[in-house]
């Protein structure tokens, strides 16, 4: 199901260019992208393509996280999202530094699954709220993906871009409530950031090694959040036996690299959370799709 808004009037794909890779020049520019002057109007609606498909990378992305079924995971998809958010921020449009922004909370849904040999337009909205009364900033990056005028995907990933006061003391994240019952549980390696990294292209330098780490003011490197969403996704699929159609999960507590990590579920209530020790790591909610049973492979037709 689209985002409300559903973005129109889209030109011709020969118009559009092409979605950027990452790569290291991305990275520099976005460690030295320096704020603008706050801005009145919401910047404008992004628009990128991508050819095709790459199924060496869908398969090496359901390899890491043990994906079952052949479809192409819903969570793979934000791998493509990722690359026209950080497009669409280093434009001179979007007002706020790369550096210092937290990834507070990301939504997916899946529409049709996605054909392998067909062009993929990536259209972005940037929606940037009002100032807290702390003077917290919050942007949504929201993006369409579709292919031959059918929803693919839709990806919104929210982030902290500016910082708010502080009243008193960080307050630690909140603890599991009881309720949903562990469903799996696994031991991250000092080296799942970096191979995460070679995978996704996010070669952010606080989930690489602690020396990267300190310099972006962390004590040690974190993993990435969508590793983590990643391993949710397989999981949850693992369980209730079908793809999922929605997750939506709100990062609480960053988990240092080699911490052991739980996932409780509650299939029935559609609800999930990820502990750190006696801490949530992540919450939210996730949906099955109820039309599949572990199948519906991209199609080359």
């Amino acid at each position: 199901m689209p985002f409300s808004g559903t973005m129109r009037g889209m030109p011709a794909l020969s118009n559009i260019p092409p979605l950027p890779a990452l790569s290291a020049a991305t990275l520099l520019r976005a460690l030295f992208k320096r704020s603008a002057a706050p801005r009145t109007a919401q910047p404008p609606i992004t628009q990128y393509l991508l050819a095709g498909l790459d199924a060496g990378q869908v398969a090496r992305y359901r390899a890491a996280f043990g994906f079952e079924g052949s479809h192409v995971p819903l969570t793979y998809c934000y791998l493509l999202a990722q690359r026209a958010h950080l497009a669409t921020m280093l434009d001179a449009a979007f007002p706020f530094r790369l550096v210092g922004g937290i990834h507070v909370d990301n939504l997916l849904r899946a529409g049709s699954q996605p054909l392998a040999d067909r062009p993929l337009m990536l259209a972005t909205k940037v929606r940037i709220a009002p100032p807290l009364e702390n003077g917290a900033v919050h942007a949504a990056l929201e993006t369409e993906a579709t292919q031959d005028g059918r929803l693919v995907f839709a990806c919104r990933s929210t982030y902290l871009v500016v910082r708010g006061r502080r009243s008193g003391g960080a307050r630690p994240a909140p603890a599991p409530a009881p309720g949903p019952a562990v469903i799996a549980g696994w031991q991250l390696a000092h080296g799942d950031g970096r191979a995460y990294a070679g995978l996704s292209g996010d070669w952010n330098p606080i989930h690489l090694w602690r020396w990267s780490a300190r310099l972006m003011g962390l004590q040690a490197p974190i993993i990435h959040g969508m590793h983590t969403l990643g391993r949710v996704c397989a999981e949850l699929e693992r369980a209730g036996g079908r793809p999922l159609s929605m997750l939506d999960g709100r990062f609480r507590a960053p988990v240092a690299l080699g911490s052991a990590v739980t996932l409780a579920a509650d299939l029935a209530q559609s609800r999930y959370t990820v502990g750190l020790g006696e801490r949530i790591a992540v919450e939210g909610e996730f949906a099955f799709d109820t039309a599949q049973v572990m199948q519906g492979a991209y199609s080359r037709s």
